[in-house]
């Protein structure tokens, strides 16, 4: 038994599966760019000068120090978007902050500061005394930055 093609695929027009991919393929990479985009309009430049096209363990602590500016404790219990938002902060802080001083001994202190106040959230399941004052310190420390 032998296939038949319709027209339009001898016609050198490529089969359907194929066509699918390559829709697919331009509407994921028109999404992609308007995702760049709105990120690019949305960027507030205007909050301290942390270039995001930076490398290294200095953009890294000065990144770590931007996020845990952005870090409000007061909201981290909160159910919904403003405590993810806080918990991915102060994640954020914690392992740009462990990146710049793997880097660079300079910035142990402050990856040691967010780290404890990290480890004291673990053992009391709340914002404390003691986590605000490591907290405290890890914002001290970016302000000699």
């Amino acid at each position: 038994m032998e296939l038949q093609q319709s027209p339009a695929a001898s016609a050198g027009s490529p089969p359907a599966h194929r066509r699918s991919l390559i829709v697919a393929l331009v509407i994921g990479l028109v999404i992609g760019g308007g995702g760049v985009g709105a990120v690019w309009v949305l960027r507030d430049d205007s909050s301290g000068g942390v270039d995001p096209t930076a490398a290294g363990p200095v953009a890294d602590a000065r990144a770590a120090c931007h996020a845990l500016d952005g870090f409000d404790e007061s909201k981290y219990a909160i159910e919904g978007p403003e405590g993810d938002i806080a918990l991915n902060r102060w994640g954020a802080a914690g392992a740009l902050s462990a990146a710049a001083a793997a880097g660079d001994a300079r910035y142990k202190l402050l990856a040691q500061a967010i780290r404890r106040s990290q480890d004291r959230h673990a053992q009391a399941f709340q914002i404390n005394d003691e986590v605000k004052k490591e907290l405290a310190e890890a914002r001290r420390i970016c302000e000699g930055l």
